[in-house]
């Protein structure tokens, strides 16, 4: 569910001002990047000489790791768990653990300086570090919803992936290095000015800062779209305004290039861990894509906008070439709209259109799929050219200074039940396996091609699932079932309003939490057959109980895509409270983080 759009309001006179445009040129899905390394940079074409560029980074001393942090509503326990993580993280960083040939801890010298009884380092200690945080949350790339043009905008909903430095009360900021929004562990004083060399003060602030992430962010979470304004976009807009109907992008943000090029080192390996319990919703800011994200009509008038109905063809197959909007021309070679039996439906009520549910099923639904496609991000991460606002292909910013791609690590905790990316489904203790070693058919199945996961749990869907888990053998439960059915999310459940999903996985909270006036999820008409408002007695209430998860699918084909350069964690962490135990909350992905990692570190 895209938390926090509360929208009601009578069906808007037209759904649209005027039937919609070809939204994009390239809306197949296919590669932004071509392999060829040459450039059109406008009248005259570059061939790029590979012969004279230096040879690619391959290893570094210098690490930066930056957290992408969900700040939606209800994701106070991911956030809680996450900030209970990040001590064990930056201690393995610092004081690197003693590890077998297998890359098994073994167990971790008192110093950064003493030796291991047994084994030997996993690393050499990290003595230059950076540690910064953006948010999901990017606006509504065009859109009211998220934007000052509604009532009840939070700036939080457009944090425009700038370095984020808020306390978790009040209206402060933890002190960063140099007041430029990051931190800096120099325990050498090598930095002029020096960084930090405390590590109790350094943990101590990136805590904080996962705490300040708060929950007033925007619901239509942009998570890889985040990452790429922040690492690789070569031209940061400074806004979007909607001109004859269309977004435009409008000037570059200074600030995203500033807190680039202060934060990222053009010789450092570069962690990007991403922490969201839902699937991204990275919508395009061209065209009248942004339509996906907007509550009120286009007229002026006081009713709600709802977009048109996809054709006939999208039921069956989204990748019909007859299938679009009821509102665009008719393809060629189709028959006519005008004679199409859904376009010839009533204007949508809202009923089947729920504002949660934008980013749901798009091209089924809508006849558009108003999102980047997820090669978009896999190329940012990998090709040292990426496109710029016109098109044409410009050095990729985050391979400044001849990074090889192999520096940059992408670890992903999403919505995925953890016995799929475990090693042993029966038992985390054994840790995550790499994307090389994880059953894609199983997580994803074929999303391009229509084809479900062949995990139920990982099936984006309102109505109630049925089906097992063929790698732990763990059925879903049906909404009526007991406390606690299933072992990996409690058992399905009845959304009376047809506007939310069904739960990848549900994890225990620290502590129950009592909803009030829309605090939490168990504080509506959702409260009955929802596993995450159930007591052991098997009733229910107004007291949360469970954190939840839906699928992330869009994470997840980025990380098949980056292969063992990347790592798939589980947001529903099996243990959420004793931060000592070895499998407590996301210590996990951070291992197998550091396994990825120590292959570029001394």
């Amino acid at each position: 569910m895209r938390r926090g759009f509360l929208v009601s309001g009578s069906v808007a006179a037209a759904a649209l001002a005027g039937s919609l445009v070809a939204l994009l040129g390239a809306c197949d899905g296919r590669s932004f990047i071509p392999s060829s390394l040459v450039v059109d940079a406008g009248t005259d074409v570059v061939e790029v000489d590979a012969d004279a560029a230096p040879p690619p980074i391959e290893q570094a001393t210098k690490v930066d790791v930056l957290l992408v942090v969900d700040n939606s509503r209800n994701t106070d326990v991911a956030h809680q768990t996450l900030a209970e993580t990040v001590p064990y993280l930056i201690d393995r960083l610092l004081n690197p653990a003693c590890v077998n040939g297998l890359g098994s801890v073994l167990g971790q010298p008192s110093s950064p300086t003493g030796a291991c009884a047994v084994g030997v380092r996993d690393f050499a200690p990290v003595t230059d570090l950076h540690l910064g945080m953006i948010t999901t949350s990017l606006g509504g790339h065009g859109a009211d919803l998220c934007s000052p043009a509604n009532p009840a905008f939070q700036p939080t909903q457009n944090d425009a992936a700038h370095l984020v430095t808020r306390t978790a009360v009040g209206a402060g900021s933890v002190p960063t290095y140099q007041g430029k929004g990051f931190l800096a562990w120099d325990p050498a004083g090598v930095n002029v000015p020096p960084g930090d060399s405390s590590a109790a003060s350094l943990t101590g602030n990136f805590v904080e800062m996962v705490k300040g992430a708060g929950e007033q962010g925007c619901g239509f979470e942009s998570q890889l779209e985040s990452v790429y304004r922040f690492l690789v976009d070569p031209d940061p807009y400074a806004a979007v305004a909607v001109l004859g109907g269309k977004v435009v992008a409008q000037g570059t943000d200074a600030t995203v290039l500033q807190n680039r090029a202060d934060f990222l080192r053009p010789d450092s390996a570069l962690v990007i861990l991403l922490l969201t319990d839902e699937n991204d919703c990275s919508t395009r800011e061209s065209g009248q894509f942004f339509l996906a994200g907007q509550a009120s009509s286009l007229d002026g008038s006081m009713g709600a906008f709802h977009l048109p109905r996809a054709r006939v063809e999208c039921a069956s197959n989204p990748n019909d070439p007859c299938c679009a909007s009821c509102a665009q021309v008719t393809p060629a070679g189709c028959s006519p709209t005008q004679v199409d039996p859904v376009c010839q439906l009533p204007p949508s009520d809202g009923a089947d259109d729920p504002i949660n549910l934008r980013c749901f099923d798009q091209k089924r639904r809508f006849g558009i799929d108003f999102l980047y496609p997820v090669d978009r991000y896999v190329d940012g991460l990998t090709k040292t050219l990426v496109p710029d606002r016109a098109g044409n292909l410009v050095a990729n910013p985050l391979f400044r200074g001849n990074r090889s791609p192999a520096l940059v690590m992408f670890s992903a905790i999403v919505g995925v039940p953890w016995q799929d990316l475990a090693k042993d489904p029966k038992s985390l203790a054994s840790g995550f396996a790499p994307p090389s070693e994880i059953d894609w058919d199983l997580v994803l199945g074929d999303p391009a091609n229509g084809v479900a996961p062949t995990d139920p749990f990982m099936i984006e869907s309102i109505a109630p699932r049925a089906g097992t888990n063929p790698r732990a053998g763990i059925a879903l439960a049906p909404p009526d079932a007991a406390y606690n059915a299933s072992a990996i999310n409690g058992h399905e459940r009845v959304i009376p309003g047809q506007d939310d999903l069904q739960y990848a996985c549900i994890y225990p909270r620290q502590a129950p939490k009592a909803c009030a006036n829309a605090a939490c999820e168990c504080d509506g008409t959702s409260i009955a057959t929802n596993p995450i408002c159930q007591t052991s007695d098997g009733s229910y209430g107004p007291v949360q109980q469970y954190a939840r998860a839906l699928p992330g699918i869009r994470e997840l084909q980025v990380i098949r895509g980056l292969g063992d350069r990347a790592v798939a964690g589980s947001v529903c962490a099996p243990i959420t409270v004793g931060t000592q135990e070895p499998t407590f909350g996301y210590k996990a992905t951070v291992d197998a983080t550091l396994r990825a990692l120590r292959q570029r570190i001394p």
